[in-house]
Formats: structure tokens, sequence, C-alpha cells
């Protein structure tokens, strides 16, 4: 009995077994990975050049439409040395490691203003870009990153400002500035850390939002930024190093003013922002695969 003739449709659809052998070994099965999810470093250098416009278009969109632009990133953190020096300095006589008070406050606003605007843009990154999370793929760490590396514009302006305070206070810079580059990476890696964590907290729980400008406030004063470590008693200095930013902080003073080092603060404050960063990031990447359904 003759087999009956095939259709059209099922002439297109029947290939040959040579070629129906090739698709299937062509053939991608995507499956959704269970708990912790390793960072694939081969997709974020591929994709490094995003990264940068990701971090440029934050840049501008951060002094679009403004009355003052890039003024903002001078006024932030002389504004705060203002207040600080009056309210601290001037009348409850806080300390300064026999430093003008305006020159010892802003060595630590330096690195303190550059995590706090990174932690809190980061933190609420997700949250404000939902739509981008929806419709294209791409490394979602890419969207902390970015609001965090977008304040090192305003972090190269603020050292401008801070070299004509130090001249106008006839201060000359110490010889340990060239390890500045090394506190701001490890900067950098605290405000990372901590913005990816928030930045996953914050889209799954929405209350997060509230809780990252009050968190980075509190933060503030459990960090030595208008008080010398030297102010709490030294039994507590590994209670208040398990502050990344204490360590970052009493550090940066150090390189820049040529105060003693403490070294064990920095050592445990450094210790603390690798783990955090690596926490951080594993936790984001563990979170990641919800975004797009509950962003």
């Amino acid at each position: 009995m003759s087999e009956a003739p095939l259709t059209s449709e099922e002439q297109a659809i029947r290939l040959p077994a040579d070629e129906a052998a090739v698709a299937h070994a062509n053939e991608i099965v995507i499956r959704p990975r269970k708990g912790w999810i390793a960072i694939d470093w081969k997709e974020i250098a591929h994709y490094r050049e995003l990264l940068y416009f990701l971090v440029w278009r934050d840049v501008k969109i951060r002094y679009k439409q403004t009355v003052l632009g890039v003024a903002w990133a001078v006024l932030q953190p002389v504004f705060s040395m203002v207040v600080f020096t009056v309210i601290f300095g001037k009348f409850a006589k806080i300390p300064s490691e026999n430093l003008p008070y305006a020159v010892f406050v802003y060595a630590g606003l330096l690195p303190w203003t550059f995590f706090a605007n990174g932690v809190t843009h980061a933190g609420l990154s997700l949250v404000s870009q939902q739509n981008l999370l929806t419709k294209i793929y791409f490394p979602r760490l890419f969207v902390p990153a970015a609001a965090v590396g977008s304040g090192l514009v305003d972090v190269a302006i603020s050292f401008g400002v801070y070299a004509v305070i130090l001249a106008i206070y006839g201060i000359a810079p110490s010889w340990g500035t060239v390890f500045v580059p090394v506190l701001l990476l490890f900067t950098v890696m605290a405000a990372l850390g901590l913005g990816c964590l928030l930045a996953a907290l914050t889209v799954s729980y929405r209350d997060f939002r509230y809780v990252v400008p009050f968190m980075v406030q509190a933060l503030m004063y459990l960090s030595p930024v208008v008080y010398p470590v030297s102010l709490i008693p030294s039994k507590y200095h590994w209670l208040l190093a398990i502050n990344p930013m204490a360590g970052i902080i009493d550090a940066f003073r150090s390189a820049i003013l040529g105060k003693p080092w403490n070294l064990t603060t920095l050592a445990v404050s450094g210790g603390v922002t690798v783990v955090l960063l690596v926490f951080g990031m594993f936790y984001f990447r563990k979170t990641e695969r919800r975004f797009a359904d509950i962003a």
C-alpha cells in the first residue's frame, strides 16, 4: 500500500535525519537555577562598555536640568563642612587631633559623602529603573555599579576643593597621599557591596526604600566623620572597626594629613569590606532571577 503524499506544510517541517541531528545538537535549554549563583566575570567583561555608558548616563541625569549643575558636587561637602565646624568644632569642642577642624572634618567627608551617595543611589537603583529590567537582558549588577561609579566624578571635584582648603590653611599633604587611590578603591568596594545588598532587598521588600536614607544617616554617626577614632576608648576600637567606613575614614586622614596610621582598625575594616562586597554581590545574584517578575 503506497504512502499518502505529504502536504506542503508537512514537507516544510520535516527535516532530514542529519539536519535534525544538527538542530538537536545546537539546542539550548534554559532552566532556572537554585541557590547561590556564581558571578559570571566573563559576561561582565563582555558587557564592560555597557557599564561605561550606564555610568555616563547617570552622571548626565544627575546634573541635567539643575540650576547649579556640577557645583552641587562642591556645595554638598563644603556646606556639611561649615555646619559641622560650627556645631561640633566651635560649640561641642570635639577634638580634631591638633588640626583645624575644617581640615579635619573635610578629610572624613571626602570618603563618607561618596559612600553615602553611592549606597543611597545604588540601593534605590533597581526600583527607579524597573522598566529597564523587564525589557532587555544585561548583567543586572551594572545597575547598582553604575550608581556607585557615577559618584567618582564628585569625588574628583571634592579633592580639588580640598586642595584649595589645605592651601588656605597652609597645610601640605603628606607623602601618604600615594595610598589614597587604594583607600578610594576600598570605599568603592564598601559602597558597592552594601548598595547591591540594599538594591536586592528594596526590590523584594518595598518598605526598604524608606529604611535606606535613615540607615545611611545613622551610619554616619557610627563612623568617625565628625570625631577622631581616639575619642573612642581603645577597648571598643574593634567594635568601631566592624563598620567598614571607620577604618577607611581614619586611614584617609592618615594618608592626607600625616597623622599616625591605625593599621589594626584599617585591617579589620578592610576585611569587613571584602566580606560585605562578596556577600552583597552573591545575594544580589541569588535574588536576581526574580527581579523581572517583582520589579
